[in-house]
């Protein structure tokens, strides 16, 4: 199943690669209108730099009896600061930081992950190239990425390719995690996402989420056991938002299955399963729930509660404030499995993003 996962990745990024080269050629062919200027003067070209400043501070309470090694409060704040150079409205090179400090650690910053990515951005392509921020174009369900990445992995170092197109959206990205070197171990994660809509202004959807996590061992360790996982989900969907009273209905349901593989001790071990999920919002007010059943999963950064035969979530979120740079919002999360139906984690989190300011148009 794992290699079948591996060729539509595959495919999907040289289809999607290939598209995108072509339309940078034709791009390339263009001249600019210069029948205005002098006899051997040349155009000028139009250049602007930007700083770009957002954030967010959280509170993540885990109160969980069903995976006691893991019960832990999450808090802190990240911060992200950059500037950008637009050479022109498709190209774009972004340089900054992104800092992590957790309350009461020492030190103040327990982490600075650079920020230093080139982007092209038109109306069906979008490629990024370098460390840039995963946000939300990467929004894979908790099962096969566990949410808590964004706290402590905000960037996505590597390569992400997305195309637009009348059906849908399609992205496919590689994040290089650690390098391979005398102490550190060779880490990556490639995968591939999208949403295909059949038919226009219709509420019937279909999404689909594959990954591939490969952790080796240091240089000087070559003896240390090679890990490999991945998985995938297929769901269909129905979404009824603002055909209702409410602001936002949408029901999901489809199937999941991952592969986990130590290559010196045992070969793939494959997980099937049946996922479902309804998300509902009104005003400042949403509850999503989530249900799980079938084999237990292994995957390395999925959420741990997906190794249980049978598991449901269920989140209500209120946003106490909303502004047009800031939201506010506490959350709770509940969670039953197996033995354990009151298991929780409340939370708070305050996101700001004060969007894109010019400081300077200059040229050639």
């Amino acid at each position: 199943m794992i290699k079948k996962i591996y060729l539509i990745f595959f495919v999907s990024i040289i289809a999607v690669s290939t598209t995108y080269a072509q339309l940078q050629t034709n791009q390339q062919t263009r001249q600019p209108d210069s029948t205005h200027l002098a006899p051997g003067a040349t155009p000028d070209r139009r250049y602007t730099l930007d700083i770009h400043f957002n954030g967010f501070a959280f509170l993540d309470d885990h109160e969980y009896d069903a995976l006691i090694p893991l019960r832990k409060t999450i808090s802190g704040t990240r911060t992200e600061f950059d500037l950008g150079l637009n050479v022109d409205s498709l190209n774009h090179f972004v340089v900054g930081t992104n800092a992590l400090h957790e309350f009461g650690g020492i030190p103040y910053f327990v982490s600075v992950d650079p920020v230093a990515y080139y982007k092209f951005k038109n109306k069906h392509f979008m490629f990024f190239a370098g460390e840039f921020p995963r946000d939300s174009m990467l929004n894979y369900p908790r099962a096969l990425l566990n949410d808590t990445i964004q706290y402590y992995r905000p960037n996505v170092q590597g390569l992400l390719l997305s195309a637009k197109h009348k059906f849908g959206v399609e992205t496919g990205y590689i994040d290089w995690w650690s390098r391979q070197t005398p102490t550190q171990r060779n880490e990556f994660m490639a995968g591939e996402l999208g949403k295909f809509i059949p038919f226009s202004d219709h509420i019937f959807y279909i999404t689909h989420f594959f990954l591939f996590q490969h952790d080796a061992g240091t240089k000087s360790d070559t003896a240390a056991p090679i890990r490999d996982s991945g998985g995938g989900q297929l769901r269909l969907g129905l979404d009824f938002s603002h055909k209702t009273f409410l602001d936002s209905l949408k029901i999901e349901a489809g199937g999941m299955v991952s592969e986990y593989r130590v290559r010196s001790e045992y070969s793939w071990r494959e997980s099937e399963g049946f996922v479902a999920s309804v998300y509902v919002s009104r005003g400042r007010f949403s509850i999503f729930d989530e249900f799980y059943r079938g084999a237990p999963n292994f995957l390395v950064f999925g959420d741990p509660f997906y190794s249980k035969p049978i598991y449901n979530r269920l989140d209500f979120t209120y946003t106490a404030f909303l502004g047009s740079h800031l939201k506010g919002q506490f959350f709770l999360g509940l969670h039953q499995s197996p033995a354990r139906l009151s298991d929780s984690q409340p939370g708070f989190r305050v996101v700001y993003d004060f969007g894109r300011k010019v400081l300077a148009h200059f040229s050639d």
